[in-house]
């Protein structure tokens, strides 16, 4: 076999290229080399050699393992390229820093609607949920046996008032006569006595009749203010007012409404400690904000009219509350609301950077700056509110840093990467339309 492969290699003159610019095509040229007749072996195409037996393989085993050998070029390692990130120096603006707290609506009055005298419920004179009058009837119970206590009484103050008008004359004939000296005092000091009387039995029928006339008011069940009656608790022929007052409905106020808040320990000294802090002089004038789960932002406005005078030693916090315009009853008693507003009046220098150039982890946020050589760093950061779309740095940042504010991530702290410098506001715009 060894024989006949340096036969065949004479005869065909095939010559293994020594240098290293080896190419397939070098290897296509051998191969069409031993395409002639050997011992029976054939030519197919242009794309490779069949040979008809075991001896054309052998043959083709040894060129291929002689330009293996041939080819022996040097592989040297080429670095990927640093790769491209934008960066940015962080916006340093004065902002107006908010607290940002959660609420819930609370309507501005609520009273439980009661029957306060004892009857069958007569009628309801509203319809559950509807909107009502100060003064409007809303329920009535059986006003006949109260009507005749109000006319008791007023016969009762008739014969009072007519007993006065009888004992004031008896009283001025016998001034007269112990005058004259013809009756003696004690007829005098009789009639004075039964003048008395009569005047305080007056009073007595006069207040009976007084209170006769308010049970008899009453049982006409009125709404005290403006606003919405809830469902009735109480079914027309029903008794109510027996021992105790019968809750018959609730009426709510919902214009205006108010947003209660709770301030934390920490805030509160914090307010305390800024000379330009909000305080209970300025309630009424204090801008508040709110928005509901479904709204972005904080698009409806009020102001403050109460703070609490104490902190809340179970909880650790102070409560406030806004008051807020309804006119159109959006805003109903007990809904979860954002709250925002302004511990302090005047503005204050802050960093700001798109959320989008910042990272999270365990140890909490970060962002990636590149200093002058090109190399990546991790720096953690405390974060503030979001203002205006992008978030305050509270501290962890210079404004001379450079911070990836795009393709973080490509960037690896501790390696090398090749800055573009960006402006914050197109960065802002890709973190925008990102949400």
């Amino acid at each position: 076999m060894t024989r006949f492969m340096l036969l065949v290699l004479e005869r065909h003159r095939v010559v293994a290229p020594t240098s290293a610019s080896c190419t397939r095509r070098d290897f296509s040229v051998m191969g069409y080399g031993i395409g002639a007749k050997v011992h029976g072996a054939e030519t197919v195409s242009g794309a490779g050699v069949r040979y008809g037996h075991r001896s054309g393989r052998a043959v083709l085993a040894v060129l291929l393992l002689s330009t293996a050998v041939a080819c022996k070029g040097e592989n040297k390692y080429v670095a990927p390229p640093t790769p491209k990130v934008g960066v940015a120096q962080p916006v340093s603006r004065p902002v107006t820093r908010y607290l940002e707290l959660t609420g819930n609506t609370v309507s501005l009055d609520k009273v439980d609607l009661v029957a306060r005298v004892e009857g069958f419920l007569q009628q309801i004179n509203y319809k559950d949920s509807s909107m009502v009058k100060k003064g409007d009837s809303l329920f009535t119970i059986e006003p006949a046996p109260y009507q005749a206590k109000v006319a008791l009484a007023e016969a009762a103050v008739t014969v009072a008032r007519s007993a006065v008008e009888q004992a004031e004359p008896e009283l001025q004939r016998q001034l007269t006569l112990v005058e004259r000296q013809v009756a003696p005092q004690t007829k005098l000091d009789t009639a004075r006595k039964d003048r008395d009387q009569a005047l305080a039995d007056l009073q007595k029928a006069q207040a009976a009749l007084e209170l006769a006339q308010i049970e008899l008011g009453y049982t006409n069940v009125t709404a005290p203010f403006d606003g919405i009656v809830t469902t009735h608790l109480a079914a027309v022929g029903a008794l109510v007012g027996g021992s105790s007052p019968t809750k018959l409905a609730t009426i709510l106020r919902l214009d205006p409404i108010y947003v209660t808040a709770n301030f934390s320990e920490q805030d509160v000294l914090r307010i305390i400690a800024d000379p330009s802090g909000i305080s209970t002089a300025d309630l009424g004038r204090i801008p508040i904000e709110i928005g509901l789960m479904t709204e972005t932002g904080y698009p409806r406005k009020g102001v403050i009219d109460y703070i609490a005078p104490q902190v809340d030693a179970s909880t650790g916090t102070l409560r406030l509350r806004g008051v807020f315009a309804n006119p159109d009853y959006s805003l109903l008693p007990g809904l979860f609301a954002r709250v925002r507003l302004a511990p302090s009046q005047n503005p204050e220098q802050a960093l700001l950077l798109p959320e989008t150039a910042l990272g999270s982890d365990q140890a909490g946020r970060y962002v990636l700056v590149v200093d002058r050589d090109a190399l990546v760093h991790k720096r953690t950061v405390a974060v503030g509110p979001v203002i205006d779309g992008m978030r305050v740095i509270e501290n962890g940042l210079s404004p001379e840093d450079r911070v990836i504010v795009s393709g973080a991530m490509r960037a690896i702290p501790g390696q090398k990467v090749s800055p573009e410098k960006e402006e914050l506001a197109a960065a802002a715009n890709r973190a925008d339309a990102a949400r």
